[in-house]
């Protein structure tokens, strides 16, 4: 079976073609079979009855409205120990003070402290993080951001008996289903992210986590010594910090769909662009073995797909790359689809033929861009 109209390629280059194809379809399979398979059979361990007291961080900026629609949220979870709610009112210039008055008033559980805005002195989001650790009462502590909702009432005694298994506890936080192309391509890239992540974190080679669902003990946070040793980089109060913190025996997951969070997403194409060559600074930092890690999966996702398109439309290997080709979609769609279930994220799998292949582009220019200096001044 030939798909060649009027280009052919030599006998050699169709070789080459070939075995590329054939080694970059057996590392993607290492990768589903090894890491994310795990994922897909794994299950929590049952919610202890006897969960510690935790504190719940939130630093926020001027998050007025999402204070208002959220926090209660997380002040009214039901949980079988005592817990707080910190709020760091970080130098916001809305209404966030008197929203949290209000709220302060309605829920004895809520605690925040502000810090004053000051036109000469600029500061990033690890400023804030610190003194709300420093102002939590208790060991355990959850972190999460203004603008997420927990998934359930429950959210909060999951994460929390992650740090009874482990001393840190990585969560999922995605964004709430909208209308449009740009909201799928947003949760696609937020759910295969998680589903890396989570993966390689079972299989003891943890690497980052998410600032909007993750957990750690207060004496991990100063064990590391915060957030020292990046504290010159505006982002990172999340992937950076697992980076300096994370061990193959201290980290544990939370699955269960009750324990994520949702946010809103980028309200366009663009936004995501600029929130996501923000994140992509940090990558630079990441220790070599998990750049390896990462780096090896979507260089032969991209070698797949490159070599096999070619060789099925001008190659006389065409019904041996097809077989390979499909073969590949099979072990794709049985994995990702169980864990798109676990997930509750059920539909976003088909999109994935497309996307698998787009977003790994769409993430290498965003990162050449990303090259360039953002301004010391971004909160993030």
């Amino acid at each position: 079976m030939n798909y060649s109209i009027d280009f052919f390629l030599d006998h050699q280059t169709e070789s080459i073609l070939l075995g590329i194809c054939i080694i970059a379809f057996l590392i993607q399979i290492i990768y589903y079979l090894r890491y994310y398979l795990a994922l897909a059979k794994y299950k929590d361990p049952e919610v202890s009855k006897d969960l510690p007291p935790v504190s719940v961080i939130i630093c926020a900026r001027n998050e007025s409205k999402n204070l208002e629609n959220n926090l209660h949220k997380i002040l009214s979870q039901e949980y079988p120990s005592d817990f707080e709610v910190v709020v760091v009112n970080d130098a916001s210039e809305d209404d966030s003070e008197l929203v949290l008055a209000k709220l302060k008033r309605e829920h004895t559980n809520l605690y925040y402290t502000t810090i004053p805005h000051d036109r000469q002195f600029s500061h990033g989001k690890k400023l804030a993080l610190t003194l709300g650790v420093k102002a939590a009462k208790n060991e355990h502590l959850i972190f999460t951001d203004a603008d997420c909702v927990p998934q359930s009432n429950k959210w909060l005694s999951h994460m929390a008996n992650g740090l009874l298994q482990k001393d840190i506890a990585l969560g999922v936080g995605l964004y709430k289903k909208r209308k449009g192309l740009s909201n799928l391509l947003l949760r696609y890239d937020t759910f295969m992210i998680a589903v890396q992540y989570l993966s390689f974190a079972i299989k003891k080679k943890p690497y980052m986590g998410v600032g909007r669902n993750m957990a750690y003990t207060k004496k991990t946070f100063y064990d590391t010594g915060g957030f020292k040793s990046h504290s010159h980089i505006l982002s990172g109060d999340d992937d950076l910090f697992i980076q300096e913190a994370a061990t193959k025996n201290n980290v544990a997951i939370v699955t269960n769909s009750d324990s994520y969070t949702l946010s809103e997403s980028p309200n366009n194409f663009s936004e995501w662009c600029n929130q996501k060559k923000r994140h992509l600074t940090t990558s630079k930092h990441y220790k070599n073995k998990s750049k390896r890690l990462i780096g090896i999966e979507i260089f032969s996702r991209q070698l797949f797909w490159a070599s096999a398109i070619i060789s099925m439309f001008f190659s006389t290997f065409a019904n041996a790359i097809l077989i390979v080709f499909f073969l590949k979609l099979l072990v794709q769609f049985l994995v990702l689809g169980k864990i798109s279930r676990n997930m509750g994220q059920k539909n976003i799998i088909w999109i994935g033929i497309l996307l698998d292949f787009v977003l790994p582009i769409i993430t290498g220019v965003l990162l050449m861009g990303s090259k360039r200096k953002v301004k010391s001044n971004r909160w993030t």
